[in-house]
């Protein structure tokens, strides 16, 4: 039932013809009241609404409350000048607008938004974990609910000065490569704009050599053959005697074994595709020796799925070797493999780019110093048997031929 209209007045005092003056009631134009239920407290309290034409159309809206909020007769005829003037929007104007903004908003993505669809696209991903590390450390206080025109070059500037007080430059290279993997999704999958200006990242030294000494390597085979968890050990040799990646070893599954022609598919690698590289005789042994359970995977994790980390089980085993804390075991016994091949002097770094299945050669410079010392010894030979000739020359030079 709709409440009954009464005229909004206002008292005003007048001159009568006979010279009194008197208190009359003047109504504001288009302005009228209803009485309803109070919202805050007891008893009734007045309703106002304004009454106005646009565009030839009679329109009849709510202005406000006598309590709640603090309206009056004369708000209300302000309230109604603005809008017939333009100079304030109706409440279903103001409606409107709002739900325009929050869908704009919602439509907008800032980096915290990136990241959840990242994410879900994602998990199949070894490396999500580590991502989800970094994100929730480093990215999300700095950029979390910035959009991407709001992250200026100086706010890069700020965090990578920052980061590069407290850790490795490539602990910082980490962190902003995730920010730029983010954003370039983001503009792929047209989320959002691109930056307008390229993230620069920290330089970082790409020649470290992070195998390990021989005697590193000697305490660490002590301590694998002596651990009895069943699978962290021969994970480790595997990464040592093959070099492959984590991931590799993680994904890798009995039939990508071929023992009979000697070979191993590697899925999904780094570089994007699948790969092949030898299976040799050491890692042959290992393999043939390892215990198989009824999962398809050679290393399996909880309930016979594929393995997402290792890192307790190897992690003790770096331990009790007494290798550095900074030390990535399966990252180094990589690496290790890749530089006792070139030492061996019989490997070029073209045919270790194919074992190690990296991407460019620019990966492989951190070896190239073996390679050198291989050309130094090859340099020293030759000289040496230069001189010798030379010497051998010298001497025959000083023969007399007595006839």
């Amino acid at each position: 039932m709709k409440l009954k209209k009464y005229k909004a007045t206002r008292k005003q005092k007048i001159k009568t013809k006979e010279g009194k003056v008197e208190t009359i009631e003047i109504p504001y134009t288009g302005v009228f009241y209803r009485i309803g239920k109070r919202i805050a407290g007891n008893g009734t309290e007045k309703i106002y609404y304004v009454t106005y034409k646009k565009n030839g159309v009679k329109f009849e809206e709510k202005v406000g409350r006598q309590y709640s909020d603090q309206m009056t007769p004369s708000k209300a005829s302000n309230i109604r000048a603005d809008i017939i003037e333009g100079r304030k929007l109706t409440r279903k104007e103001q409606k409107k607008l709002r739900e325009k903004q929050k869908k704009e908003k919602a439509n907008r993505y800032t980096i915290d938004s990136l990241w959840d669809e990242y994410a879900k696209q994602r998990t199949q991903n070894l490396n999500l974990q580590k991502d989800k590390n970094r994100y929730e450390k480093y990215v999300k206080p700095n950029f979390g609910k910035k959009e991407t025109p709001d992250i200026y070059p100086l706010d890069i500037d700020r965090v990578r000065l920052k980061y590069l007080k407290k850790y490795a430059p490539q602990t910082v290279k980490h962190i902003l490569a995730l920010l730029k993997r983010l954003i370039n999704f983001g503009v792929k999958k047209a989320l959002c704009p691109p930056l307008s200006f390229t993230i620069e990242m920290p330089e970082v030294d790409n020649i470290k050599d992070d195998s390990l000494s021989e005697d590193q390597l000697k305490d660490l085979l002590k301590v694998i053959e002596a651990d009895d968890h069943p699978q962290a050990g021969n994970i480790m040799l595997i990464a040592l005697f093959t070099g492959m990646r984590r991931g590799s070893l993680f994904n890798l599954k009995w039939s990508d074994i071929d023992f009979k022609k000697g070979f191993i598919k590697l899925r999904d690698p780094k570089p994007g595709k699948d790969d092949i590289i030898p299976l040799n005789n050491q890692a042959r042994a290992i393999l043939e020796g390892h215990i198989r359970t009824k999962s398809e995977y050679v290393f399996p994790g909880k309930g016979g799925q594929k393995r997402t980390n290792a890192q307790k089980s190897i992690n003790k085993i770096k331990k009790n070797a007494g290798l550095p804390k900074e030390t990535r075991p399966l990252h180094s016994l990589r690496h290790t493999f890749a530089s006792l091949a070139v030492s061996s002097g019989e490997i070029d770094l073209y045919t270790l780019q194919k074992l190690t299945t990296h991407k460019t050669f620019a990966m492989l410079q951190r070896y190239a110093h073996l390679t050198d010392k291989r050309v130094k010894q090859g340099g020293d030979t030759a000289g040496n048997a230069i001189e010798k000739a030379m010497m051998e020359t010298k001497d025959d030079s000083n023969i007399v031929n007595i006839k």
